[in-house]
């Protein structure tokens, strides 16, 4: 395992927050090298392992860095999310798309293994709204879904025509007690724990029976290791493998923390531009290749992750 040599992109939102610091007890400081566009300051692992200013949009910056550091594995994070897209398409697509030719490109001569995160929202409302199957119809209808689709067939084209060892996860919502989203349609199911925390009560942006696979971060971050490490025999798919762990609507999430706070109350202002963007994806996802070309298998349940974020939130804002 000390003989990878890791780079993450994106690594000051909200997965690489975690994964930096998670890769790092799993290969030591020295073997992760964090990188982004800017410096947060909040982020507390810059300073605990090597850390690159990288531009993904800039190829020659990211050949320099693999080269640096003797880089063979890379968690390619950086990207717009789907609300923020929706304002700045252009944006979104020079970085999302650009950047992974980018980075790819930038991969073939040494031969990185790649992981490359893919999302829920490359299933567009053509789709089978219950229990997705892993290779239905990808039809979506926001630019961060056209993007990720056009990653996943991009990273199948280069796995053939190059031989890159290109694997991914195709991502819910993404639930975390650490970083805050960014921009994405699912923010919500993180936004209402600091509100029944810090306020007692949350407005949601989506409807009440607006029903969405969710995963917490742990989960998130074991299971792209577990991937990443598994045997290459075994993966049919290889790329862009449908997870799943929590499907829950804004309804059953308020009515759980209730059972933690019973005072917490909710209304609800919808978005319709982020109301759109869920209402055009599946309800929940079919992971049953995961499950069995590499034992996907998360720990987290709604009860056991609520308990879990207020237990960890409430320590840190009260």
């Amino acid at each position: 395992m000390s003989k990878k040599k890791i780079l993450i992109t994106g690594a000051m939102g909200q997965i690489g927050t975690e994964l930096v610091p998670y890769l790092r007890e799993l290969y030591g400081p020295d073997h992760v090298v964090a990188s982004g566009r800017r410096i947060k300051p909040e982020c507390s692992f810059i300073d605990q392992g090597p850390f690159e200013l990288l531009d993904i949009t800039k190829p020659g910056d990211i050949s320099a860095v693999i080269r640096k550091h003797g880089i063979n594995t890379i968690y390619h994070l950086a990207s717009l999310l789907s609300a923020t897209g929706e304002e700045d398409p252009q944006t979104l697509w020079e970085i999302n798309m650009n950047g992974l030719v980018n980075i790819l490109e930038a991969a073939r001569e040494p031969q990185c293994s790649i992981f490359f995160p893919s999302s829920i929202a490359v299933f567009g409302p053509d789709a089978p709204k219950v229990k997705t199957p892993q290779d239905a119809l990808t039809r979506p209808t926001s630019i961060y879904g056209v993007s990720k689709v056009s990653g996943e067939l991009l990273c199948d084209y280069y796995h053939l025509k190059y031989g890159l060892d290109i694997r991914g996860l195709r991502y819910p919502g993404v639930i975390s007690n650490a970083a805050l989203p960014g921009g994405g349609t699912t923010d919500y199911a993180v936004h209402i724990f600091y509100a029944a925390l810090r306020e007692g009560r949350y407005t949601c942006f989506l409807k009440e029976d607006s029903s969405i696979d969710m995963i917490y971060m742990p989960d998130v971050l074991e299971g792209a290791v577990q991937l990443m490490n598994a045997d290459p025999a075994g993966l049919v798919h290889r790329n862009a493998f449908n997870v799943s762990a929590i499907t829950v609507t804004p309804a059953e999430l308020y009515r759980e923390l209730k059972k933690h706070i019973p005072e917490f109350t909710i209304n609800y202002e919808i978005d319709p531009v982020r109301q759109a963007i869920a209402d055009s994806w599946p309800d929940s996802l079919d992971d049953s290749a995961a499950r069995s070309e590499w034992k996907w298998n998360p720990k987290y349940n709604l009860e056991t992750m609520t308990r879990d974020m207020l237990d960890v939130l409430s320590k840190k804002i009260r």
